[in-house]
């Protein structure tokens, strides 16, 4: 699996249509998604499911209002129940001048009903591209993973949370697995063996701890991690014990990562319930770095600590307080489709 920031072929998004995952939101939505869109097609492909001939009208209609040049832009008539393409889409694999899909199961963060149609996008994808769909299988059965529960360097390291991956009672994805298990089959599937494990992701995240709203490889050597100095924050000890971690890993060649702090913004809530605003959460595609905003005065900061980062890319920020109500933001919308390599 090669880095994010490696040459995409294209970036895969699912046309919003789960009004539910908005509550009360769901109106400005799309228009998000249209600046996504504009943004990532001046640089590469982006792939849009649409659940069918109305769905795909309603989209063409608000990019073309929105200013957005649609050639570029491809429509695939692949269901979905809902639109994190980040863990139901697919993770094109890339090497040797050639590519395939990893066939991990989904089966909706272990939490929700809704997911019968999402389970199959992997598949769909794979035939829609005439790639390999390539099964992922451990001790005899089907291994699931969710793309956002992991971030790779492209050199053989890899991020994860023991939260999200190695909780025995919660979510549980793989009954029964261990830390050799998922090392084996994140060595032999994404060619990354070197597991870095951190403890517990932020709170507010109904995946139970994904990494990709907590610590984010900007370079083969480099870690962005959420830190906050402030010990009130519920996640302080949680971002402190991680940054700790960081502090004694070691990369895939026995070197230690340069960890560098990204801000916390200020809290985001719903209905009582804290959601997950993180900064953390960026998309690196073709043409930009593209960056959740909060309109929080420390989006500045995260900005420029990321243009520094990520320096041969304009950084842009997207307004992502109607996202984040979804309990998500841009990283957990879109997929990368790297080019061959």
């Amino acid at each position: 699996m090669p880095a994010e920031w490696e040459p995409h072929q294209a970036t895969w998004l699912t046309w919003p249509h789960a009004t539910g995952d908005w509550p009360g939101r769901f109106a400005a939505i799309p228009f998000v998604y249209a600046e996504i869109v504009r943004r990532v097609s001046r640089g590469e492909r982006v792939r849009v499911l649409v659940n069918g001939p109305a769905h795909e009208a309603r989209a063409r209609r608000l990019l073309r209002r929105s200013g957005v040049e649609l050639s570029p832009v491809e429509f695939l008539r692949i269901p979905t129940d809902r639109g994190w393409n980040r863990d139901s889409g697919p993770i094109v694999l890339s090497g040797g001048g050639r590519r395939a899909v990893a066939g991990f199961r989904f089966n909706a963060w272990a939490r929700y009903p809704d997911f019968r149609r999402d389970a199959r996008v992997a598949e769909r994808a794979a035939r829609a591209l005439g790639l390999p769909l390539r099964p992922v299988l451990r001790r005899g059965r089907p291994v699931v993973l969710e793309g956002g529960a992991v971030d790779v360097n492209g050199r053989g390291s890899i991020l994860a949370t023991e939260e999200c991956l190695l909780d025995p009672r919660v979510q549980v994805r793989n009954p029964g697995f261990g830390k050799e298990d998922y090392r084996a089959v994140f060595a032999e599937v994404l060619g990354a063996g070197n597991v870095i494990w951190l403890g517990s992701g932020i709170s507010g995240d109904d995946t139970h701890g994904h990494v990709d709203d907590l610590a984010r490889f900007t370079g083969p050597r480099t870690i962005a991690l959420c830190r906050t100095a402030d010990p009130r924050h519920p996640d302080y000890r949680a971002l402190e014990e991680n940054r700790e971690r960081l502090a004694s890993a070691r990369l895939e060649d026995g070197s230690r990562p340069e960890v560098v702090e990204l801000p916390v913004p200020g809290p985001v809530a719903h209905a009582g319930r804290r959601l997950p605003a993180s900064y953390a959460n960026f998309y690196v595609c073709n043409a930009a770095t593209l960056v959740p905003t909060f309109d929080d005065p420390h989006d500045r900061l995260a900005l420029g600590i990321l243009a520094g980062l990520l320096p041969d890319r304009p950084v842009v920020g997207i307004h992502a307080l109607d996202l984040v109500w979804g309990l998500g933001t841009l990283h957990c919308l879109t997929q990368q489709e790297p080019a061959a390599g």
